[in-house]
């Protein structure tokens, strides 16, 4: 016997990081040292930190997968690996440096993992991160035919004096949002269980969605905030506080930016739903207040600004392309949303 008759070829992982190399070095920033293959990636920390404070984050892209799976489409879900991780590690303040990835499969396939690490090596570009490293694993019997799965990993970094969180925000302070592009990388357990429950598939093409099928706007990649936000707080925009709007929607993530006392009383016509989020309440007869807690609701990123600089952050990101508004503003409380639906 050997390795092959196993399930493992060797050799075809060997051609496949060959293969991706140049998707990798695309990434890359001056702070980089040595190249593709070694045991472990090197980064130089940049200049012009006194004290600088490193930030990681990981995450996944959960159950999006199986819709990748089911359309045989591995083009996006990459973009949401670095995405879920780089927003995270942006809400303080940190500008992300480098990635690193962990996809795992049953049986390796260089086609449709390299269309993943192409999502990925794009998810870096756009995030202005390095794709540093990472580890494929080829596991045969652990994963269904054709199915892998993603972990991601960032660290980035930050000046101290300018972490940026809840101790900063004040009573009357202006919570602003940044538009998500669809449901992103959250609640798609329950997105499958609408469709399979209505006995639908991907193909599927209700006419609120602009002539798009579920499965094009679903698998829309999650928005990456990174570029807008540093530029923010570059130019000088005194942003307070951050929140990634993810698992747990406005209710769960929003107060976690706040400080002590703090809750947000939210104004519900403040920013537009979006046509999927329509239809996935109508379809699965989901009540408004379990909606707000699953998905995003159109609200991908949300800073906190004090309300006399409300106007000219919401001009600023209009200015990048950004269609961000105001939905709310800092109240007394104990770390709730004022105004949502029941």
């Amino acid at each position: 016997m050997d390795y092959r008759e196993a399930g493992v070829d060797v050799e075809t992982g060997r051609a496949f990081v060959d293969r991706i190399g140049g998707m990798v070095k695309r990434t890359h920033r001056p702070e980089v040292l040595g190249g593709i293959g070694g045991f472990s990636g090197l980064f130089q920390l940049p200049t012009g930190y006194r004290e600088p404070v490193l930030v990681s984050g990981t995450d996944g892209v959960g159950t999006k997968l199986k819709l990748a799976h089911a359309l045989d489409r591995h083009d996006t879900v990459g973009i949401d690996l670095v995405a879920m991780c780089v927003n995270d590690v942006l809400t303080c303040g940190a500008e992300p440096l480098f990635f690193l990835d962990y996809l795992a499969t049953g049986h390796l396939q260089p086609e449709q993992l390299a269309q993943v690490v192409e999502g990925i090596a794009q998810g870096c570009e756009q995030s202005g991160c390095a794709l540093l490293g990472g580890e494929t694993a080829e596991m045969p019997g652990f994963y269904q035919a054709n199915e892998y799965d993603l972990a991601g990993f960032c660290v980035g970094i930050v000046e101290k004096s300018q972490v940026l969180g809840g101790d900063r925000v004040q009573i009357g302070d202006v919570a602003i949002a940044l538009p998500s592009t669809g449901v992103h990388s959250n609640g798609f357990s329950l997105v499958r269980k609408i469709v399979a429950d209505r006995g639908l598939d991907w193909n599927t093409r209700p006419p609120d969605l602009n002539g798009r099928t579920l499965g094009e706007a679903l698998l829309t990649p999650t928005q990456i905030y990174t570029k807008p936000i540093l530029a923010a707080l570059k130019s000088g925009l005194p942003i307070r506080s951050m929140a990634h709007i993810t698992g747990g929607g406005l209710p769960e993530n929003l107060p976690r930016c706040l400080g002590k006392n703090q809750a947000v009383e939210v104004d519900l016509f403040g920013w537009d739903v979006l046509p999927i989020f329509h239809w996935l309440a109508m379809a699965g007869k989901v009540k408004p207040r379990e909606m707000f807690n699953t998905f995003n609701m159109g609200v991908g990123f949300v800073v906190i600004i004090a309300p006399d600089r409300s106007e000219e952050i919401i001009q600023f990101f209009v200015s990048q392309g950004i269609k961000a508004s105001a939905i709310g503003t800092v109240v007394l409380g104990s770390g709730n949303l004022v105004g949502l639906p029941e």
